[in-house]
């Protein structure tokens, strides 16, 4: 009888215990749907679940195909909301703020809804590849601040990001037209678009600005996470002459800055000019003892980032409003870190320039339109 006892109450602990450590199984990895599996690297180990939230305001980014770390705008966005984080006291995780890394355009969407379930306060769409998903979120979710750099969505939950890139791609313009030797400069641009072509656009007029005789050369790559593509249409344009090429391509400029610094590896003597977008790209162009990055048009991302987040923390969210940052507010400015390469002449040059464009003497063009006007009054 005893022994019957025992074998029941035995039996009884051993189906316990199975279905405890069913339930621990299911607790690391039911919670992942294939929505969260979508190729963000936090996951939802470092997310977590929205009800472990503790009620402060968070906030999270979802970034292009260049991932966070492109040494470009998305990484420049995800500094800012780090520096957000810091400031505020928040730390990296689902209470405070977070991003998902995309890997390509399909994840746009599901990365966005996966951060809007974890119930951030806050949510931004890093590029204009980005416009599509945002806006169906927006729609899906309007009790979710949503926030778009570089392109404009027209939902009133929806803060849409812009920058005049065309004033400071004007300005590195007139530091290539300065720089060359040859009097062949480069753009590499990532996909043909509006945007990209505000680049093209300013770079051109302030190169002709300077000297109308020089030639400008520009191709696209087709994509802003192609660095072999970027490399080849370096290598071409460095062999026929250029010797300075602004890229606005995203991490496919980081082959702009590979062949620079292989042409300068194997030749020290030869004078070949990246200018980085973005951010300060000076650390890209190092190369032993030289530098190849001749300065960077520097886009405050961060900046911008920072702003709408401690407007949306204080209850100031600009929802269904364009918020523009340019060279008036200190978000769109031009690196002077290679101060052997940047030289004084070169500085004193472009701080003309710019005083000539934010007291309104000179109207930037922004689009090849505008821009065939600006060079016939030249």
């Amino acid at each position: 009888m005893k022994q019957r006892r025992f074998l029941l109450v035995f039996a009884l602990l051993l189906a316990v215990g199975m279905i405890l450590g069913a339930c621990g199984s299911s607790e690391e990895t039911g919670g992942e749907n294939n929505e969260e599996k979508n190729n963000s690297e936090e996951g939802s180990n470092n997310e977590g679940n929205s009800e472990e939230g503790n009620g402060d305001f968070t906030v999270a980014m979802v970034t292009d195909v260049g991932g966070v770390d492109d040494k470009s705008f998305n990484q420049s966005a995800w500094e800012g909301l780090q520096a957000f984080g810091k400031e505020n006291g928040l730390e990296k995780g689902p209470n405070g703020y977070n991003y998902a890394q995309s890997e390509s355009d399909a994840d746009y969407l599901p990365n966005i809804t996966r951060l809007v379930k974890k119930d951030y306060n806050l949510i931004y769409g890093i590029g204009y590849l980005l416009n599509d998903a945002i806006s169906q979120a927006s729609e899906r979710f309007p009790e979710t601040n949503f926030a778009i750099v570089d392109s404009v969505v027209d939902q009133s939950n929806v803060a849409s990001i812009t920058f005049k890139e065309h004033q400071g791609s004007f300005l590195v313009g007139v530091a290539a037209a300065m720089k060359t030797e040859s009097n062949k400069v480069g753009f590499v641009g990532g996909v043909e678009g509006d945007l990209i072509k505000k680049f093209e656009s300013g770079f051109r007029a302030g190169v002709k600005s300077v000297n109308p005789d020089i030639t400008v050369d520009v191709k696209y790559a087709g994509g802003f996470a192609n660095a072999d593509k970027g490399k080849v249409i370096a290598n071409t344009m460095y062999k026929s002459g250029i010797d300075v090429i602004y890229h606005a391509s995203g991490a496919t400029g980081n082959g702009v800055f590979s062949e620079a610094k292989d042409i300068k590896n194997s030749n020290p003597d030869r004078q070949v000019w990246v200018i980085g977008v973005d951010r300060d790209q000076y650390a890209e162009g190092q190369i032993g003892d030289h530098n190849v990055t001749l300065t960077s048009m520097v886009k405050r991302v961060d900046v911008a980032v920072q702003d709408i987040s401690t407007k949306a923390m204080n209850g100031n969210f600009p929802g269904g409003e364009i918020v523009k940052y340019g060279l008036d507010d200190d978000a769109i400015s031009v690196a002077p870190t290679n101060k052997e390469a940047y030289t004084d002449e070169i500085k004193q040059k472009v701080e003309e320039w710019k005083k000539k464009i934010v007291d309104g003497e000179v109207e930037v063009p922004s689009t090849r339109e505008e821009l065939q006007s600006y060079l016939d009054s030249l």
